[in-house]
């Protein structure tokens, strides 16, 4: 039972600290859409679609009205449409057609994405899933919420280079495709490694082969609470460090919790789990950039950085997981770069760099995120930078994932727009000496010897 001082303090931190619910993302398997006909399959998904989630948007509308917690966003995610397009689609094109009935199904229910145009290829690709991968640059750059991800790697399998070597180039090509838009389609598409079947959150979003028909997923965000909380710690230990953190983490995961139970009562639709990861966005003062500063650091990217990120993640880890029995997701501390109004700082004065960003990322959640590089970046150093996340992922065991995005005609310091919750990304500099050889060697890197638990 809450007492009126935790009501009052929730008010708070909704009204004065940014807290949000981030998204409420309803999945639902497609697998039962599949046929051999390809404008059967896409009517088969418009319709599910359209019947499932035709009343999400007015009921976290209301959730938000009855309760007073804002609810940033309202998302689908779909099985990985190479599964589902399998038997019908033959070529590119048909893939297409599929993305095409993703976005008219989400804008007809209203939602704001819609993920899922998805392959999984850890350990090889089917001529199915390396079709939809081809299809990515028209897909994407002809439908305007549809995102996508592809999975290259996980510590069981190890990396299928041949998938990265081939996004590389699709990158290039999906950046080229929307020149006259910063290259905006690069932030609808993220490469992973380790990529959890529950995310709710974008791009890489989608409704695993282990769920349900049908789940509601909510993602919550909060790094504006935890940088106010951490003013009553300045000058204390870490203990009390830590224990302000994990606190307040305990707190946001409980009104995502609320919402998301609420949600699937209203919908009647089971409830999944709670994504408690710190979610940024360019506003001031919603920052996780902010709150690394706040622990002790002059400006993010300076040394101690990689350290207070893997105790600000663990602590909200544990203070969610206190919080909730189902925390899934991603779960912990976001570092996009486009999204998060101190990383841009820092990154635009240089002390943040991709190789200090690479270093975080073996502790946080997932990888390099929202990163605008310059446009003329070689295919082969675009998928370098996936293959070492992908390293860095298997061998820790651990999600990460690269979205960068190559700005056709923009160079290093100057300035990409995404707007929205995207923001904006200073070009920042990439190492530019040749990985071609590594990268074109094909097969696939095997898995490390711990990945052996059978």
């Amino acid at each position: 039972m809450l007492n009126i001082m935790e009501v009052h303090e929730t008010n708070q931190m909704i009204e004065q600290e940014k807290l949000d619910v981030r998204t409420i993302t309803m999945g639902i398997s497609l697998l039962d859409c599949a046929s051999d006909d390809v404008d059967v399959t896409c009517e088969n998904i418009y319709r599910k679609i359209t019947t499932y989630a035709k009343d999400l948007v007015s009921t976290g509308q209301a959730i938000e009205n009855d309760y007073g917690i804002p609810i940033v966003n309202k998302r689908i995610t779909v099985t990985p449409i190479s599964l589902v397009g399998a038997s019908s689609c033959k070529t590119s094109e048909d893939f297409v057609k599929i993305a095409h009935a993703l976005d008219k199904a989400a804008k007809e229910v209203g939602v704001d994405l819609i993920g899922g145009y998805s392959a999984l290829v850890s350990k090889a690709m089917t001529p199915a899933e390396e079709l939809l991968i081809r299809s990515l640059p028209q897909a994407l750059s002809e439908t305007d919420i549809v995102c996508s991800s592809v999975n290259v790697g996980s510590t069981k399998t190890g990396i299928d280079m041949n998938a990265v070597e081939l996004l590389g180039h699709i990158i290039k090509d999906i950046a080229e495709r929307t020149a006259d838009n910063d290259s905006y389609g690069c932030v609808k598409f993220v490469a992973f490694c380790n990529v959890p079947d529950d995310n709710p959150f974008m791009a890489g979003g989608f409704h695993g082969v282990t769920e349900g028909d049908a789940v509601i997923n909510v993602g919550v965000s909060g790094p504006g609470v935890v940088s106010r909380a951490l003013d009553a710690a300045k000058g204390k230990d870490f203990e009390f460090l830590c224990e302000t953190i994990k606190r307040t983490a305990f707190k946001i995961t409980r009104v995502g919790q609320l919402v998301a139970q609420e949600a699937s009562r209203r919908l009647g639709i089971p409830f999944g789990i709670i994504d408690l990861s710190l979610a940024p966005t360019p506003a001031v003062g919603d920052s996780v950039g902010e709150v690394l500063e706040k622990i002790g650091l002059e400006q993010v990217g300076a040394p101690g950085t990689t350290a207070a990120l893997a105790m600000l993640n663990d602590q909200v880890k544990k203070g969610g997981i206190m919080a909730s029995s189902y925390v899934g997701g991603l779960s912990g501390a976001f570092i996009p770069v486009s999204e998060d109004k101190n990383m841009i700082d820092a990154a635009a004065s240089g002390c943040l760099t991709i190789e200090k960003l690479e270093a975080m990322t073996c502790v946080c959640s997932v990888g390099l995120d929202m990163i605008a590089i310059p446009g003329d970046t070689s295919a082969a150093t675009i998928s370098g930078l996936i293959a070492d996340e992908a390293a860095i992922g298997m061998v820790n065991q651990k999600t990460t994932a690269v979205r960068v995005i190559p700005v056709v005609g923009k160079g290093v310091g100057e300035m990409a727009n995404f707007g929205g919750l995207m923001g904006y990304a200073p070009i920042m500099p990439v190492n530019q000496t040749s990985c071609e050889a590594f990268v074109t060697r094909g097969g696939r890197i095997p898995a490390p010897i711990h990945s052996f638990k059978n």
